[in-house]
């Protein structure tokens, strides 16, 4: 091997705030009319997102020859990450105020179908690289 190349490991890393489920109910009592349809339309594409990643998660956990990443640009941009060869983490921030019960048991319950998906071994990524 010459000293003019050498191995380089590939990788990449998402960083994904999910925001939660969002309560619609909960979302529109402090809000002023004027900014409502969009505070509206946000939390229903927040939804979307999560429901979308939910369909992913139940077809790599039953190991269907169809996932349906293209069902939102969330689960489209970590398709690579999710399909296999990588490692997953998934941080869930709940909290343990009475009013917010029902968001912390969707949120747990989420996180408990998550934690069933079988991913593989995450599979180092290097090229060799000439100087």
């Amino acid at each position: 091997v010459s000293t003019q190349s050498t191995w380089v490991t590939n990788g990449t890393l998402f960083m994904v705030d999910l925001a939660g489920s969002e309560r619609m109910d909960k979302v529109l009592r402090p809000i002023q009319n004027r900014v409502q349809a969009t505070v509206v339309k946000e939390t229903q594409s927040i939804n979307k997102s999560l429901a979308s990643l939910g369909d992913v998660i139940e077809a790599l956990v039953a190991k269907q020859s169809h996932v349906p990443y293209r069902n939102s640009k969330l689960t489209y941009l970590l398709q690579n990450a999710l399909g296999g060869g990588a490692k997953v983490l998934m941080i869930v921030n709940v909290t343990p105020t009475p009013d917010c019960i029902q968001e912390t048991q969707c949120s747990l319950s989420f996180a408990s179908r998550v934690s069933r998906i079988q991913l593989g071994e995450a599979k180092k990524h290097t090229s060799y690289m000439q100087r």
